[in-house]
């Protein structure tokens, strides 16, 4: 054998057992934990692949993707964080509940909480909106204003759709810090829109049913369901007492109206996801959670059911411009 030959050898051999660890080179893994249906956990993966897309990273190229949800069951979601975590993940996508198990569970992995509707300074999510510190930040459903603000626009606007509204029953629990909040901001818009609020608590699925029976006892014209986690998520459940009440019914997010509420208005929760794939974008590339500003809702969706409509005899004015009508 020639010199040469011989020390060509040591560089070959090398450059076979590199190519290997080469060929099998991690990428950084982007962990998603929601606390809905294994529907609703698509759509809004799609979005945070999206909006990574739009950052320039590629699934499979730039970084993989970990998806875990709850089916509506929250004491599920301290153990899938868990399991997303042993995976170590670079970052997780959280939205609502799943961002306060992710939060007490593990406070150190870098999270984006998305479509979350309390206060994350009172949370304990972050120190401030512009500068949230640590290893937490996202974006928040509210506009400038809050709730009240926010819930102030919807009632307006269903009460277009029910001129003669007088009396609204609010469907939800008095221990979700969304539906108390909504409870609130309902009572201060109610007045100068000429109609009252009554409230009969849930403390939990099993009693939506009896409190629709109790509105109705009551002289309630119409129900407003709450956006609280508990009802979104189990949306399956809630839906049938509260549509077969025959009233006009108003909610928070898209879903509900598609679902069958006659009208639904809120901050666009698919657009929320997409950002956060943004921001989870921003952390692979080497940003910190804490230097990332809490953005708030951009987009917002007006939904009217038409078929519900036609079926409790309301006719939507023309001049009624929602951005999504469901036939």
């Amino acid at each position: 054998m020639k010199r040469r030959d011989v020390l060509k050898l040591p560089g070959m051999a090398a450059i076979g057992l590199a190519w290997p660890a080469f060929a099998q080179k991690e990428l950084p893994l982007v962990a998603v934990l929601v606390p809905g249906s294994e529907k609703l956990a698509a759509d809004r993966a799609a979005a945070i692949r999206q909006g990574l897309r739009e950052a320039g990273l590629a699934e499979g190229v730039g970084y993989t993707l970990a998806l875990r949800y709850a089916d509506g069951v929250f004491d599920r979601l301290p153990g899938l964080a868990l399991e997303l975590a042993a995976l170590k993940p670079r970052v997780i996508v959280a939205s609502a509940a799943a961002a306060t198990a992710v939060h007490k569970t593990l406070p150190d992995l870098p999270m984006v909480f998305t479509s979350y509707a309390a206060d994350p300074i009172k949370a304990g999510f972050a120190k401030s909106y512009a500068r949230p510190g640590g290893n937490t930040t996202g974006n928040v459903m509210n506009a400038v204003g809050g709730e009240e603000g926010l819930t102030h626009k919807r009632l307006g606007l269903f009460k277009q759709l029910v001129p003669g509204l007088k009396r609204l029953a609010f469907i939800g629990t008095a221990t979700s810090i969304l539906a108390v909040a909504e409870l609130d901001a309902s009572r201060k818009a109610a007045a100068p829109l000429g109609f009252e609020i009554v409230h009969h608590p849930i403390e939990g699925l099993d009693d939506i049913a009896a409190a629709v029976a109790s509105s109705n006892r009551d002289g309630a014209d119409a129900l407003y369901v709450s956006g609280e986690p508990l009802l979104y998520n189990n949306m399956a459940r809630v839906l049938p007492p509260v549509i077969t009440s025959g009233k006009p019914t108003v909610g928070t997010y898209p879903e509900w109206g598609r679902a069958g509420l006659l009208m639904s208005y809120s901050a666009d929760l698919l657009d929320d996801f997409r950002r956060a794939g943004i921001y989870a974008a921003k952390i692979l590339g080497g940003e910190k959670p804490g230097d990332l500003p809490i953005e708030q809702a951009a987009k917002f969706t007006l939904v009217v059911n038409s078929r519900t409509a036609r079926q409790l005899g309301i006719t939507v004015p023309p001049t009624f411009l929602a951005d999504e009508v469901v036939e």
